[in-house]
């Protein structure tokens, strides 16, 4: 029989409180680190040694596979950023990120992850639990992001639980 993986897109608006010119250059995986506490990463190809269109980098997955992300949409001037994800086996991720001015001092992050399931075991959990983990991952993405444009300092993940999203 053969494997057919199912696809689930979620989507997730934050409000991070800074402009977007400010914030775009911080969805880089190097400037990441700058603010998501445990966020590892390796450089596969950059022109620039930061993000743009066709940049690949790895991350750590929670077993023994590596991540590959690939930037396939990267515009400055419409604040458009889009990744393909692949964890080989697993799943393969599109990211979408919209930065859309609501004023001089507050940006609309429109964020879209469609997942698509490379087993029966990511076909079960896209379908059961991973909505959950999405909406957690994103309130703590929005609450680090905000404290850092705040404070200028990482939001540590056992404080994450002590700010409303």
């Amino acid at each position: 029989m053969e494997f057919i993986g199912i696809q689930k897109t979620f989507h997730f608006i934050q409000t991070n409180m800074a402009n977007r010119e400010e914030i775009f250059p911080l969805l880089c995986p190097i400037r990441e680190a700058d603010w998501i506490d445990g966020w590892e990463y390796n450089m596969i190809h950059s022109k620039s040694g930061l993000i743009e269109k066709n940049c690949v980098f790895s991350t750590p997955n929670h077993g023994n596979l590596e991540t590959i992300w690939q930037v396939i949409h990267y515009n400055k001037d419409t604040y458009s950023i889009e990744f393909v994800r692949v964890t080989p086996r697993e799943t393969i991720v599109k990211i979408s990120i919209q930065l859309e001015s609501i004023s001089n001092f507050k940006t609309r992050s429109i964020i879209s992850y469609q997942y698509t399931g490379l087993n029966e075991s990511q076909n079960k959990k896209i379908e059961s639990s991973l909505e959950e983990e999405f909406i957690a991952s994103m309130n703590y993405w929005e609450n680090a992001l905000n404290h850092y444009l705040k404070t200028g300092k990482k939001l540590l993940k056992n404080q994450a639980y002590y700010l409303k999203s």
